[in-house]
């Protein structure tokens, strides 16, 4: 008796306000990292979103960037891309589970991340997640990260400048209902 594997696709998330959505990726296999990023734009402009993309030097800097992008800048969901291939030491494991764990942190504070870093045995295990026309990882980490995004501003918007006041908005002395002017 034969067993066919599916896989649930979520409909594509509909935006009523623009989306900016910053790609980061760490491009040591270029080649895999520009499939990845093909995938993630496509479906970003799909939602009729806009994206920049920036390079960082590995897998590691990658959640480095996007707190940083977060504090300094007004993109509303970020994509996280890279390769990580098993080599020889255990260089793979801390990698892998750093970039990880730190992604994870920065979703649970809140920013929208969609998780596109590949972490395989071979190069053709990542070529073939990678590519745009094929599994598209890339692609499913821009959907995840843009359904999260849709999430958010379902209940209640962003909420920016983790870590600082926002610029703009009204401090809340605890007990008062008036802002900051209070005597």
């Amino acid at each position: 008796m034969a067993s066919h594997e599916t896989h649930h696709v979520l409909d594509r998330p509909t935006f009523d306000k623009p989306v900016k959505v910053l790609i980061v990726v760490a491009p040591y296999y270029k080649d895999i990292a520009d499939q990845l990023v093909a995938g993630a734009a496509a479906e970003i402009e799909a939602c009729g979103g806009w994206h920049e993309t920036i390079e960082v030097p590995g897998a590691l800097e990658v959640p480095t960037a996007i707190g940083i992008a977060e504090r300094l800048s007004n993109f509303d969901a970020y994509v996280a891309l890279g390769c990580v291939i098993r080599g020889e030491t255990t260089h793979y494991d801390t990698v892998c589970n750093d970039s990880s764990r730190a992604l994870t942190l920065l979703g649970l504070q809140g920013l929208c991340i969609g998780n596109g870093i590949l972490t395989v045995e071979t190069f053709e295990q990542a070529r073939v997640r990678a590519e745009a026309a094929g599994q598209n990882k890339g692609g499913g980490a821009a959907a995840a990260a843009l359904h999260l995004l849709a999430l958010a501003r379902k209940w209640g918007g962003s909420r920016k400048g983790v870590g600082f006041v926002p610029f703009g908005e009204e401090i809340q002395i605890a007990g008062s209902s008036k802002g900051p002017d209070i005597a």
